[in-house]
């Protein structure tokens, strides 16, 4: 679906934003895309998407150059969704999706009023500007704008900025829905949650430069320690205690009816994403 071979790009001639990277996106894959701010995660989504022109190296999306597909050609078949909503603040919902909808062919075109509703966007604000809406609610209708085309390819960038926790949870169901349909997405984000549990697949970008890529788990798991912590109850307080995994080879060191919990000291997606940049998320 995308793949990306020695791609660079600067913005100036001191001033280079991508050092040769390389990955592909598998048909059906939820691709993550995590760096810090100034990392190059939205050059290389604005390049991906054709909003900026003049990289080196390859990129193509559906076996074609990006930079040789036609406009229209490329736009029918892909689904973004800013970072900031991007929609006309002074109509409401239902016209921004109408307008946006009918740059798709007709048998492509979603529902808007469905789609509202599955993002549950409240009826009574339907026909309201779009400038009376909260956050969250312009970033369910920008997502309602990235679907409205039945796309082949969604690129997100921080989906779930703006929304509270509830919000977030459907978000994440609706992307997963997607991709049981066929759709493949590429995430843009700083949220490490919503990478570890949406994503197939993770790259750490920092510098301009690919630090890692590959599943979360499999990252977690290469960058953990075989330990535990076990906390327990003896003469009447409650303790823990670190133990290697080859210890519980040879049995607990106390009765298991005291035991209160067994926790592996698997590292999360952000000490990983660390260990590899040396740098936070922000």
């Amino acid at each position: 679906m995308i793949e990306v071979q020695g791609l660079t790009f600067s913005y100036s001639r001191d001033r280079q934003a991508l050092h040769g990277l390389d990955f592909t996106v598998e048909d059906g894959e939820i691709f993550g895309f995590l760096g810090p701010n100034g990392s190059g995660k939205s050059t290389t989504q604005k390049l991906l998407t054709g909003i900026l022109k003049g990289y080196g190296g390859k990129a193509t999306l559906f076996g074609q150059e990006v930079s040789s597909i036609r406009g229209p050609e490329l736009y029918r078949k892909i689904g973004v969704l800013f970072e900031f909503p991007y929609l006309y603040a002074n109509l409401s919902a239902l016209d921004n999706l109408d307008y946006f909808a009918s740059f798709y062919p007709r048998e492509q075109r979603r529902d808007a009023r469905e789609l509202l509703e599955l993002l549950e966007c409240k009826p009574d604000f339907w026909k309201k500007p779009v400038s009376s809406y909260s956050k969250g609610m312009r970033q369910r209708v920008s997502m309602a704008r990235a679907l409205i085309g039945s796309p082949r390819l969604l690129f997100l960038d921080e989906p779930t900025s703006g929304l509270d926790p509830s919000g977030a949870v459907l978000f994440r169901s609706i992307i997963e829905r997607e991709r049981k349909k066929g759709t493949t997405v590429f995430v843009t984000t700083h949220n490490m949650l919503d990478a570890d549990l949406l994503c197939d697949r993770v790259a750490f970008l920092s510098n301009g430069s690919l630090a890692a890529l590959d599943a979360p788990k499999r990252l977690k798991e290469k960058n953990g320690s075989r330990q535990v912590v076990v906390e327990y109850w003896t003469q009447g307080r409650r303790e823990s205690q670190t133990l290697d995994a080859s210890e519980l080879a040879a049995g607990l060191p106390f009765a298991p009816d005291d035991i209160v919990s067994i926790h592996s000291q698997e590292p999360t997606l952000e000490d990983v994403f660390i260990q590899y940049t040396g740098r936070g998320l922000t």
